[in-house]
């Protein structure tokens, strides 16, 4: 049979109704699908991914010590963060599929080396102390499953590395959306400490405010725990990587929507267990792994246990996402070469950096006192705090960029949306920094 005959036999296997002809449309339809839930469970990915790794070992920490400390109080915010994370990360999403590009990419290209060398250096300070936490959070975990730290943690380093280096976009994508299967145990963890759900409710749709320092330290470390820089930076790259086109991108935004959503609820969930069972018997916790050992004696020991399950989950994820995060940025902030998808010889820069934060984290990680953790988490913060509006700003100028965006800018009612949640967490920001370092150094900010 000639190659024009073997053409005209497939093409019309395709077209017959026959077996042959449907599983040939079911291969091309899952490969390239155009309609349907079968896009959408291909474009999902991003979005989750990004909103749950900001659901790491210092997230749970802040959310674990909001509830402990303020019950249900803070639960009203969760809702206001929602929108504004949900605003940034579709905004990003938008520049990865228009563009191709990622941010720190655009950055260079629209403002110059300089900008993009004093974002690059933060971002890598900032997540160079929370992959830290990260692997701390992963020893904690293993510890309350009974494993050591010294002997848990250095395979699990070892087998993100693994399974990042080693694997497709695609594969590796897959990998991290089975990691966020591990929230559902905060969930969980809730409707196990019986909380008191019209209170917790009242609580959701009824704002209140305390005008004290450590308030409003609680309220500014929940924004900035939950809108991160390096998840912004992660889900443009990743949208980048993937290559989604514009047609197909409404299911992109759906997932980047989805992912916000489920990620938040997460949040408010630890609040909520917590909020019910630290907070009305007078126990304070910092770290993550105390909340889940707090809970033992007030819920009984499978609480522990299921809040460790989850501990160790969202840790990996986040001890996996955030270098990699950091990998993209430096690396496309001044042209290397990058991508999940290359070798290690054909993208060394971009690899070094992951390994090597990976290697640093796991070893500090490991030999790091608790005390000095706390205080590590602490100056990340404020790093966080003073890059995030920056990196809004560009991330606003740039999305309205007619020689960027073209026909996908902003409408005005986006922008008006985006400048508020510039001011706004602009404004929190200040007040993190200023509730942090001034006391640091000896002075007190009464407010």
């Amino acid at each position: 049979m000639s190659s024009v005959e073997g053409a005209a036999a497939i093409a019309a296997a395709r077209a017959r109704p026959g077996p042959l002809g449907r599983a040939r449309r079911l291969i091309d339809a899952v490969r390239h699908p155009r309609t349907g839930p079968l896009i959408y469970l291909a474009a999902l990915g991003p979005g989750l991914i990004a909103a749950n790794a900001g659901n790491d070992a210092g997230g749970i920490a802040t959310y674990s010590s909001v509830g402990a400390s303020y019950g249900y109080n803070l639960l009203w915010m969760i809702v206001l963060i929602t929108v504004s994370l949900a605003l940034v990360q579709e905004m990003c999403a938008r520049m990865g599929a228009v563009t191709g590009k990622g941010l720190s990419t655009l950055i260079r290209e629209r403002f110059g080396i300089r900008w993009v060398a004093f974002a690059m250096l933060a971002l890598l300070i900032a997540n160079g102390g929370t992959a830290v936490s990260e692997f701390v959070g992963i020893g904690a975990a293993l510890g309350l499953l009974g494993i050591p730290t010294l002997l848990g943690v250095p395979p699990m380093a070892a087998l993100i590395w693994w399974l990042v280096a080693r694997g497709s976009y695609r594969r590796v994508e897959v990998i991290f959306l089975l990691m966020t299967l591990a929230f559902f145990a905060y969930p969980l963890s809730a409707i196990l400490a019986h909380p008191n759900w019209g209170d917790a409710a009242r609580h959701t749709v009824i704002p209140s405010f305390q005008f004290q320092s450590a308030y409003i330290f609680a309220f500014v470390a929940t924004v900035g725990t939950t809108v991160t820089p390096y998840m912004q930076v992660y889900l443009q790259s990743s949208v980048a990587e993937k290559r989604v086109a514009m047609r197909d991108y409404k299911f992109t935004r759906l997932d980047v929507y989805n992912g916000t959503f489920f990620g938040n609820l997460v949040s408010a969930f630890i609040i909520i267990c917590t909020g019910a069972t630290l907070y009305t018997h007078h126990i304070q916790v910092t770290l993550a792994a105390d909340a889940a050992r707090a809970l033992a004696p007030l819920v009984g020991s499978y609480a522990k246990y299921v809040f460790a399950v989850g501990l160790f989950g969202a840790s990996m994820l986040a001890a996996a996402v955030l270098p990699l995060a950091t990998s993209y940025s430096l690396t496309e902030a001044f042209g290397l070469r990058h991508g999940v998808n290359t070798r290690v010889r054909e993208a060394p820069a971009f690899w070094a950096i992951f390994t090597g934060l990976i290697v640093i984290g796991t070893v500090v990680g490991v030999v790091l006192p608790t005390t000095a953790v706390v205080q590590l988490l602490l100056v990340v913060q404020v790093v966080n705090g003073v890059l995030l509006p920056v990196l809004l700003v560009f991330i606003i100028k740039l999305i309205n960029d007619p020689e960027v965006m073209g026909e996908y800018r902003n409408g005005p009612a986006h922008n008006i949306l985006a400048w508020a949640t510039v001011v706004a967490i602009g404004a929190l920001s200040i007040l993190m920094v200023l509730t942090t370092v001034l006391p640091a150094v000896g002075l007190n900010v009464n407010l």
